[in-house]
């Protein structure tokens, strides 16, 4: 069964079916193959059960939030202030880059929307200053995937659902490697700059300035302390911190920054009904799949195999981390999250990972493939903003790249380092 499902599943890739339908189709295919006689029963009741999560409530929520606050010009805020904490950097504006995306990630939690708002801003203001545009591209891309990593994140909120793993505890598990993140590619960044003979920013800001910066900003920042702080402290679950970060988000709109208009808001909704809808329909198509796997104990004999090849859970770990970066690359990431979730996730658990490490592992992983061609959403973003090829981004990205692999294999097997501030808040035992 498990070369009929990886056959049929090529073959509808290749020939360019949406992998929404592709999940799908390949589930019914299995469930004919196994003779089922209530297949036509199973697949609409497999179809609901796949999004029947009050958890995953979360998801649009979140993307609602970020939106209103792209409306609300925080972008703009967030960048400036970025600008004044690194500017006067060799390759200043690159490094504001990533400052805004670490910034930025703690309010919307989607790679995606970090690479739009951002690189609209950013990569015209780069290639103006003297820096060549598929770096721009490409920084703006590579930095994109802090967004998924640092809370809160969209595909945590899945993974949680799905897993049963806590997603206050994943929250907190990403925080420290998506900084790890942001040091990384500052790293590279420097290194670049320097070589290239990128231009040198503005004299380092004054404290005055500073105050300045952060005064604009410090309504924008609010927002993960309000959510982080609001799930931790038990006030509310992340659904309802969701929920929460709309209404925060509404309330700087229409009473603080006063931008915001209520004709604006059915866009806002409308957009959010269509991402979420897209995400909604893999999901729910890949239960279907999930279901066959189950049923044919396809997760069992991976493990099984794996188990075979070697004992040693090291070995083991690359040859996971190898096939979820691989997989990323070919497959959308939600995809690939309930495809794999429920067969590596008790596989690394009997391994002795904490059901959280590898949480933090999977999706960084996948978060990478993000931004690896051929299929990476973020570089087809990047290439949309900066009028390049997908092959001009892509030679680019390749350092940036090796060094968040770098970052993946140190928080793989340095499991202190992203469990560090779950255990001191009592979310990981």
């Amino acid at each position: 069964m498990a070369g009929f499902l990886s056959l049929a599943f090529m073959v509808l890739i290749i020939i360019g079916m949406p992998i929404g339908f592709v999940l799908a189709v390949t589930g019914f295919l299995g469930m004919l193959k196994m003779h089922s006689p209530i297949v036509l029963q199973l697949i609409p009741q497999r179809y609901f059960a796949g999004v029947d999560m009050f958890t995953l409530m979360a998801m649009p929520f979140f993307i609602l939030a970020g939106e209103i606050m792209n409306k609300t010009g925080i972008t703009h805020r967030l960048v400036k202030f970025s600008n004044v904490l690194v500017g006067h950097l060799q390759g200043g504006l690159a490094h504001a880059n990533i400052v805004a995306s670490i910034f930025f990630a703690g309010i919307t939690g989607a790679a995606v929307s970090d690479t739009a708002a951002i690189g609209s801003m950013l990569i015209p203001a780069m290639v103006e200053e003297g820096y060549d545009k598929d770096f721009s591209a490409a920084i703006t891309a590579a930095s994109s995937i802090i967004g998924p990593t640092i809370p809160p994140s969209n595909i945590m909120v899945i993974y949680g659902a799905f897993m049963q793993v806590s997603i206050a505890g994943l929250f907190m598990t990403g925080l420290v490697p998506g900084l790890l993140l942001g040091l990384a590619l500052m790293f590279m960044t420097a290194r670049i700059a320097r070589k290239r003979g990128y231009p040198v920013g503005e004299e380092r800001a004054t404290l005055k300035e500073m105050f300045i910066g952060f005064k604009d900003a410090i309504v924008a920042l609010l927002m993960p302390i309000i959510i982080l702080g609001g799930i931790l402290s038990g006030i509310f679950t992340p659904t309802e911190a969701a929920a929460v970060a709309v209404a925060y988000a509404m309330f700087l709109g229409f009473f603080v920054y006063r931008n915001l208009k209520l004709s604006d808001l059915v866009p806002l909704f409308l957009k959010m009904a269509r991402t979420t809808g897209i995400v909604f329909l893999v999901i729910s198509a890949a239960s279907i799949l999930g279901w066959v796997l189950a049923i044919e104990q396809i997760p069992e004999k991976v493990a099984t195999l794996m188990l075979s090849i070697s004992s040693n859970k090291y070995i083991i770990m690359l040859l996971i981390l190898g096939l979820l970066l691989i997989v990323g690359m070919f497959m959308d990431i939600a995809a690939a999250l309930i495809i794999l979730g429920p067969i590596l996730h008790p596989l690394a658990v009997s391994l002795g990972y904490h059901p959280l490490h590898f949480g933090i592992i999977m999706v960084l992983a996948l978060n990478i493939a993000l931004m690896t061609p051929p299929v990476g959403a973020c570089l087809f973003v990047a290439c949309g903003i900066s009028k390049l090829t997908l092959e001009q981004i892509s030679k680019e990205i390749w350092p940036f790249i090796l060094v968040e692999i770098a970052v993946l294999f140190l928080i793989t097997f340095v499991p202190a380092i992203p469990m560090f501030l779950p255990r001191i808040l009592g979310l990981a035992h």
